[in-house]
């Protein structure tokens, strides 16, 4: 799963909306929504904001992989 819906699952979950996330870390609504729905891809300085605003780890919403390995989908 791309990190974009791992994001927005965890939003869901805790009842977290995309627009109080986007004012907190003063990113476009449509910019964000476009990320959190596979549409658009995160910049790791945009991935280490969102992840300061929720308060969690990096490490959270990303899995290690081999080079060359098949993301998940």
């Amino acid at each position: 799963m791309e990190i974009g819906r791992k994001i927005n699952n965890y939003l869901k979950s805790n009842g977290i909306s995309q627009s109080f996330l986007s004012s907190k870390i003063r990113m476009n609504p449509s910019k964000l929504n476009l990320s959190l729905n596979g549409k658009r891809k995160l910049s790791l300085d945009e991935y280490a904001t969102i992840c300061w605003a929720l308060g969690v780890g990096v490490d959270v919403f990303l899995e290690p992989r081999a080079p060359g390995e098949q993301k998940e989908t």
